[in-house]
């Protein structure tokens, strides 16, 4: 490849990106809360937006500035603090929704673009590559990430709540933090189910056992018998008085195999086996007690933000 190619080559990419950004822009609004800007972004034509609920924080009637200018006091119509999602409405026109997208088939290496608009003016981007398959992994304020998209596009204060796309415009996640000099989103197939909770209850119910565990390898000689059949449990630390677990008598010491039908070997498969469907639902909790399998029945409450 001669110099004169190579220039060429790079100058067609920058048109690319550049074209990119711009297609996206229309869907990317600045977020308001008063006490700090982030990003959203526009969900539907009827004026639905999606941004972090950590960007809204206490607020409870956040501003939205539209790429054209257009200024709005948005209508919380719920916000999960377990996915980090909050669902706003203005009552704007001519919207542009980010174009639809997914998470599902996304490859190490694959181009990403990250936009912001922090400062209710022009959209900004930075770009990079995705890193590692989706897995889940807990945020820095607390939460579990269910399917993070992980890529190295850096991101700047201002940048939660915003779009990651694909080099199709295609909507892969929403940005909530940068840490250890990677950016992390929500992917798009998670806030989507979050949005249709929120859409129709306002909020999105989560299962509460009333335990502290953490993650424990199982002995081999145990683990390989049929009754048990994994390496790691959850070991129990601790148990809330007057909670679920405590009426299901499971005790300090013992370590969960299994809640219903998931297996628990680890915090995020619990959690995500916490869904609203098993609350106030009576299902099986099998556990690992003095080295015998028990199973106890358990019926969990629906968790308080």
């Amino acid at each position: 490849m001669t110099g004169t190619e190579g220039m060429q080559l790079l100058q067609s990419f920058s048109n690319a990106v550049t074209e990119l950004a711009d297609n996206v822009a229309p869907s990317v609004v600045n977020v308001n809360s008063g006490r700090r800007n982030g990003t959203g972004i526009v969900w539907s034509k009827d004026g639905l937006m999606v941004t972090a609920n950590h960007v809204i924080g206490h607020s409870t009637a956040p501003q939205v500035t539209l790429s054209d200018g257009r200024e709005f006091e948005a209508k919380i119509l719920g916000r999960d603090m377990y996915t980090d999602v909050a669902l706003l409405k203005v009552e704007a026109e001519d919207l542009s929704p980010g174009k639809a997208g997914s998470a599902k088939e996304l490859k190490v290496g694959q181009f990403v673009l990250a936009l912001a608009n922090a400062f209710g003016k022009k959209p900004s981007a930075t770009s990079g590559i995705i890193t590692s398959n989706r897995r889940s992994m807990r945020g820095f304020w607390g939460i579990m990430i269910e399917d993070a998209v992980i890529s190295d596009a850096k991101l700047n204060p201002g940048y939660s709540g915003g779009p990651l796309v694909d080099a199709a415009g295609r909507l892969l996640g929403m940005n909530v933090a940068y840490f250890s000099g990677r950016g992390v989103a929500i992917s798009v197939d998670s806030v989507k189910e979050t949005v249709e909770k929120l859409s129709k209850d306002g909020r999105v119910k989560k299962g509460y056992l009333g335990v502290v565990v953490e993650p424990i390898e199982i002995p081999e000689e145990l683990s390989k018998s049929s009754e048990i059949g994994q390496e790691e449990g959850l070991l129990v630390r601790a148990v809330e008085a007057g909670s679920p677990a405590k009426a299901a008598g499971l005790l300090m010491g013992d370590i969960i195999l299994r809640l219903g039908e998931a297996q628990a070997t680890d915090e995020y498969e619990l959690h995500k086996a916490l869904s609203s469907e098993l609350v106030g639902k009576t299902v099986s909790l099998r556990v690992l007690r003095a080295e015998k399998v028990t199973e106890l029945k358990i019926t969990p409450k629906e968790a308080e933000e």
